[in-house]
């Protein structure tokens, strides 16, 4: 039964993906079918196999390493402002992004990381089709972020016109930056965080092939990346830094403002149609939970969180999925996969504001097309959950 509802699940996704294509008569299919068999491929090797489950614990065991040294820096500034056997959101899962960031830094500095996006975006263009920009683009996003990518490109975003610009900012929105994972694996198991990063960045080009299908020539397939400004190796740390502590406190301040919102329009709801408005959108989103594998009893439940996601963030829906404590491993493996990525409204803002710094005209383009972003990236999240629902 659960292989018909994936394959349901896949024709629904190709079905809305298709209705919203630009210009179907471009629309390559052998390239997608050739990354759906790597999503099946990769998601039965990541959850089913012994080789998998090592790869999986490895990367787990780095990060519980790389967090525990952060526990110390963290310790040595916060410590004693917790009660004892309390552990504090901001603390344990916010703030260790500030390490996270400046390891990031340090193999930016040493040129590692810019030698590995590079090579392994130029394999992947060979597969998916698509330009070297492109490619580049979507891995490079899952290491720097969804508005610092646009940076190392910064000398092409003037020169794109709207259907590869479109294609870089979906890649964006459809992956999550490494600096963040750590907080992901304090707050779902690590194996769903694994799966959704790979399977996201192969969806990521399914769902643009066929929404915004194009050739890029030759002569159009050109990749240069921006060079950082020459600094020292303590100005470069110290900017990194600053930028993880950054990021911290504007999750932190989100996840207040959203938090208190959400609970706000709820007792809103509740006090007048006797019904949440989680749970209302839980009905909306039910369908969609049920096609990528839920079962139809936890559908509302699993729609509700899913949709908390995508009109908050997926911190937020992520400390809804540990409220629900009677969900099914199934369910909650799918939802989890669904939920890590960068689809929501206030991505939208980020990005367009991200390439408007960069470029103002090419920022008007992007706030355009935001909600066809949104769109795209969320059918990403859709397919992801589906294929990982096959294994689970």
């Amino acid at each position: 039964m659960k292989y018909l509802v994936a394959i349901l699940g896949v024709l629904v996704v190709f079905g809305l993906t298709y209705a919203a294509s630009n210009n179907r008569h471009k629309i390559r299919y052998r390239p997608l079918f050739v990354m759906i068999a790597l999503q099946v491929v990769l998601a039965f090797a990541l959850l089913n196999t012994s080789v998998g489950e090592f790869l999986i614990r490895g990367f787990a065991s780095i990060f519980e390493s790389l967090l525990a040294y952060a526990s110390e820096g963290i310790n040595f500034v916060f410590g004693g402002i917790a009660n004892d056997k309390t552990s504090p959101f901001f603390l344990n899962v916010l703030l260790p992004i500030v390490f996270i960031s400046a390891l990031i830094g340090i193999l930016q500095y040493t040129k590692i990381l810019p030698f590995i996006v590079k090579y392994i975006g130029l394999v992947l263009s060979k597969i998916n089709g698509m330009g070297k920009l492109e490619s580049y683009n979507a891995v490079a996003s899952a290491i720097l972020g969804q508005s610092e990518v646009f940076i190392s490109v910064k000398k092409q975003i003037g020169l794109l016109p709207k259907h590869r610009l479109y294609t870089l900012c979906a890649s964006a929105m459809s992956t999550v930056s490494m600096s963040i994972v750590g907080a992901y694996m304090q707050m779902i198991e690590p194996k769903f965080v694994v799966t959704a990063l790979v399977l996201n960045l192969f969806g990521g080009f399914i769902i643009s092939s066929i929404l915004n299908p194009y050739v890029v020539t030759k002569e159009e397939d050109i990749l240069e990346v921006q060079e950082e400004e020459k600094q020292s190796f303590f100005e470069m740390l110290g900017e990194y830094i600053l930028d993880g502590f950054k990021v911290a406190i504007i999750v932190a301040a989100m996840l207040i403002g959203f938090v208190a919102l959400i609970a706000l329009i709820n007792g809103i709801f509740d006090g007048i149609f006797g019904i949440s408005f989680q749970s209302l959108l839980g009905y909306i989103f039910a369908p969609f939970a049920f096609v990528m594998g839920v079962p139809w009893s936890e559908a509302v439940e699993a729609g509700s969180i899913m949709a908390t996601k995508m009109v908050s963030n997926e911190f937020v829906a992520m400390l809804d999925l540990a409220k629900h404590t009677t969900m099914s491993p199934r369910a909650v493996g799918i939802v989890s996969v669904f939920l890590v990525s960068f689809a929501n409204f206030s991505s939208i803002g980020i990005i367009a504001g991200a390439v408007k710094g960069l470029h103002e005209k090419q920022g008007n383009v992007v706030a355009r097309f935001g909600l066809k972003l949104l769109y795209g990236a969320t059918l990403v999240s859709v397919l992801s959950a589906t294929i990982a629902g096959l294994f689970l």
